[in-house]
């Protein structure tokens, strides 16, 4: 099977790209290279441009006419730039993606798989959620979500499109062969900058130590990104049993997590396990477009997907570090 991934060259992106390569899959790479990294595309079929350029889709689909699904995974990420710039992620995330979606079907492609959030969610009073728990956005990245996940519900009634959109928690780790990894170097999430300030010997900052979880700071289900890769693998290779094309179903969303939260004080405690040195930390305010988080329920990624996570936080730090050691010899800047 072949497959386009736009967004390919990103953390994430790049790392299905691998997944779908270790298991015979053939994936064609679309990314703008806006945050991706052309270091990532290095012997994969790559594309550069914008999902938005329909006469550049159309030439992708007619030199490879074979493609039989698309994986979406290109957008912006960061909620405290949604919160300053929310039209920037509008644009970029909503408006782009609907020009995407129409050259995507007027080119004949009706398996679509969507890199949703679970940032969509309302959280339960135990901050767990299932496919079924109210969706109530609470930043622009957020809505930009859930937005695109009603687009692509209505588009695939009126199209013929069939849409599944995988609900990520909190990706975390590399590519455990260390082909890519997170492309930047000072990362907004929690791991990202507990490693900036282990190597740099800073502090870092918890922020939001009053959120109602059991030790008040942020819970999240942090998922290895290799096993998040491999759930779009199987995601993909069974699309027409999820989907059937003659089924009236057309849209479903799959949460994928690990099924446990963990919040960030246990995640400095799981890092001090893996790093040679504990880290330094300060307490401080949560930051704009934060919530207390939340972790999935895990039985329709378990029965849809046949998929578990293999890989533990302990791993995922493991290979962030390993990654954050190797980066400045994999890219450029």
């Amino acid at each position: 099977m072949k497959v386009l991934v736009a967004g390919g060259a990103g953390f994430i992106g790049s790392t299905v790209v691998s997944a779908c390569l270790d298991d015979g899959l053939v994936p064609v790479v679309l990314d703008n290279l806006c945050t991706g990294r052309v270091e990532f595309t290095r012997d994969r079929i790559f594309y550069r441009g914008d999902i938005a350029d329909g006469a550049l889709l159309d030439r992708i689909f007619a030199e490879h006419p074979d493609i039989a699904a698309v994986v979406h995974a290109a957008a912006l990420i960061v909620v405290p730039d949604s919160v300053a710039e929310p039209l920037r992620y509008y644009r970029e995330n909503v408006a782009k993606s609907i020009d995407f979606i129409d050259h995507v079907v007027r080119n004949g492609c009706r398996r679509y798989l969507f890199s949703s959030s679970a940032a969509i969610y309302r959280p339960g009073e135990d901050f767990s959620v299932d496919e079924t728990s109210p969706v109530e956005p609470t930043s622009p990245y957020a809505h930009t979500k859930a937005m695109l996940e009603q687009i692509l519900a209505d588009a695939s009634v009126a199209t013929g499109l069939r849409a599944l959109s995988l609900r990520y928690f909190n990706p975390i780790g590399a590519d455990p062969r260390l082909r890519t990894g997170l492309q930047l170097r000072r990362p907004s999430h929690a791991l990202g900058k507990m490693i900036n300030a282990y190597v740099d010997g800073e502090e870092f900052l918890i922020t939001g130590v009053d959120w109602p979880t059991r030790d008040g700071s942020g819970i999240r289900d942090y998922v290895h990104v290799w096993d998040l890769a491999r759930a779009h693998v199987q995601a993909l290779r069974r699309f027409d049993r999820i989907l059937p094309p003659d089924g009236d179903r057309t849209h479903l969303a799959v949460n994928i997590g690990t099924g446990d939260g963990t919040t960030v004080r246990e995640l400095v405690a799981a890092f001090n396990t893996v790093a040679d040195r504990p880290l330094r930390v300060r307490e401080t305010a949560a930051r704009p477009g934060d919530q207390a988080g939340s972790y999935t329920r895990t039985g329709r990624s378990r029965e849809l997907l046949d998929w578990k996570p293999e890989l533990t936080v302990a791993d995922g730090i493991r290979d962030s570090l390993r990654w954050a050691a190797r980066r400045d010899s994999v890219l450029t800047d």
